[in-house]
Parts: structure tokens; C-alpha cells; sequence
């Protein structure tokens, strides 16, 4: 069985980004049109390719890992080592070790499944969160700056300030993960899982974003006017005038809804005490 670590040249316990990094660094260094379709470097291209094919997914790559441990177990890859004796008590640390690396086989494979997902929440939850706040923003037309003493108008320019830090930050990141830079496409070229999983460049998705604040903007005013919105005179947390005010609140949203996410997230890991 080809030993795909030895190819990509990483320990059996390197995770998913080192993995990466490894096969773009390789790959980078043997692509057959940076060495004059050289026979050489295209064969070991192609060994690499087929090593980051296996290692690169995680539920290959664990399947790929069950099936060195049981050749070790069973003595079958070849090595000379208390892997392959026969003596009763080799068999038994054997079968415990089996069992102790398989399972950090399945523990590695969740662990990276479980980052997955974190990281496509992380990218959920402001866009949501972003394109929701247009459209309340579009039916409340909320006027309490405004109406707020000298110390609420500080809180809330305070909050904005925070909330659009947060923002930019946030959505550096999702664009960063999930889009590609034109000078990218090149390199993406050689990791279809990546170029898989941004299938949009970064010009598109924040025009795409804009399109959905806009939208979801304009769509909170047609149901404003549809129901009747004549406004709360209390506390001016729902007016029919529209003010330029309304630019302060959905960064607050989106820092609000974040942050409650991240805290619920925390609690999920902890687990019960």
C-alpha cells in the first residue's frame, strides 16, 4: 500500500490545513508547466495528486488510515516489529493500540467535520443576520437616536462603531474562505476541493450580498406602507419616516446576533458539567 504521507511529506497525525499546504507547496514545485512537461515531475505530480485525492478528504483519509492500522495488526505491511509477532501478549498490546488509534482515527475525522461546520455557521449567521436588519430597518425606520438623551446617542454610535469593527473582520474572513481573488484561480486550479468550495469570485459575492440588502431593504419599505405604519410616538422604535439613522442599526444587529451565536457555540462544546 503507497504510503501517501511519505508523498505529500507530512506526519500521519498533520491536520487538514497542513495537508493542504503541503500538497499547493509540492504541487506548485512539480506542475508540469512550470518544469517543461518534464516525464519526471509529471509522475510524481501525479503521485501527489493521488495522495492529497485520499489525505485531503477526511472520511477517505480515515478509511486510508483504518487500512494501515489493520495491516500492521494483521501483519501484512511488511514490517518487522512486535506489530508482527505472534507471541500472545504482542497480540494483545496489539489489539489495544489497534483500538486506541482507531479511534483517534474517528476522533480526527469528527473533529474535522465539526470545524467544517463551525466555520460555514460563522459565515451563515452575519449574512443572515446582515440581510434580516435590512429589512427591518426598511419596515421599522427606527428614529431612536434621535430620540435618545446625549448618553443613549453615545452608546449607540459606540455600538455601531463596534458592530461595523466586528463586521469588517467577520466578513474578511468569510470572503477570505468561501471567495476567490482573480489571482487566485490559477492556484485554486490545483485543489478542486477548494475551487469547489468557493464557487464565487470575491467582485460577485459582494454584489451578490449588496443585491440581498437592497432587496430585503426595499422589501421591508412595500411592507411598511402595505400595512400601515404610522409610527410609535413613545419611543420611536417604529416611525413611517425614513432617516439616515437606519445605517446605524444593522452593524449593531449582526455584532448582537453574532455574539450570541458564538456564546450558545461555547456552551454546545462545554458540554454539561
Amino acid at each position: 500500500m503507497p504510503n501517501y504521507y511519505e508523498r505529500l511529506k507530512v506526519s500521519p497525525k498533520a491536520s487538514n490545513a497542513e495537508i493542504k499546504s503541503a500538497y499547493r507547496r509540492l504541487a506548485r514545485k512539480l506542475h508540469p508547466d512550470k518544469n517543461n512537461g518534464s516525464g519526471e515531475t509529471t509522475v510524481s505530480f501525479a503521485k501527489i495528486a493521488e495522495a492529497y485525492e485520499i489525505l485531503g478528504d477526511p472520511k477517505q483519509r480515515a478509511a486510508y488510515d483504518r487500512k494501515i492500522l489493520e495491516a500492521q495488526f494483521n501483519g501484512t505491511d511488511g514490517g518487522d516489529s512486535i506489530f508482527t509477532s505472534t507471541n500472545s501478549h504482542a497480540r494483545r498490546w496489539r489489539k489495544m493500540v489497534y483500538e486506541q488509534r482507531y479511534n483517534e482515527i474517528i476522533d480526527r475525522m469528527i473533529a474535522d467535520e465539526r470545524r467544517e461546520t463551525i466555520a460555514l455557521q460563522k459565515a451563515v449567521f452575519p449574512i443572515v443576520a446582515l440581510v434580516v436588519s435590512a429589512f427591518l430597518m426598511g419596515f421599522a425606520k427606527p428614529g431612536l437616536f434621535a430620540a435618545s438623551p446625549i448618553i443613549g446617542q453615545i452608546i449607540l454610535i459606540s455600538l455601531f462603531v463596534a458592530g461595523v469593527i466586528h463586521m469588517f473582520g467577520r466578513f474578511r474572513e468569510i470572503f477570505e474562505r468561501f471567495t476567490y481573488g482573480e489571482n487566485e484561480l490559477h492556484d485554486s486550479i490545483l485543489d478542486d476541493r477548494e475551487l469547489a468550495a468557493k464557487p464565487f469570485s470575491k467582485f460577485t459575492a459582494a454584489a451578490l450580498l449588496l443585491m440581498m440588502i437592497v432587496v430585503a431593504f426595499g422589501i421591508g419599505i412595500l411592507v411598511s406602507r402595505a400595512v400601515g405604519i404610522t409610527g410609535d410616538s413613545s419611543f420611536k422604535i417604529i416611525t413611517a419616516t425614513l432617516t439616515p439613522e437606519v445605517v446605524l442599526y444593522p452593524p449593531i444587529f449582526v455584532l448582537f446576533v453574532d455574539t450570541m451565536h458564538s456564546l450558545v457555540s461555547r456552551l454546545e462544546r462545554a458540554g454539561p458539567a
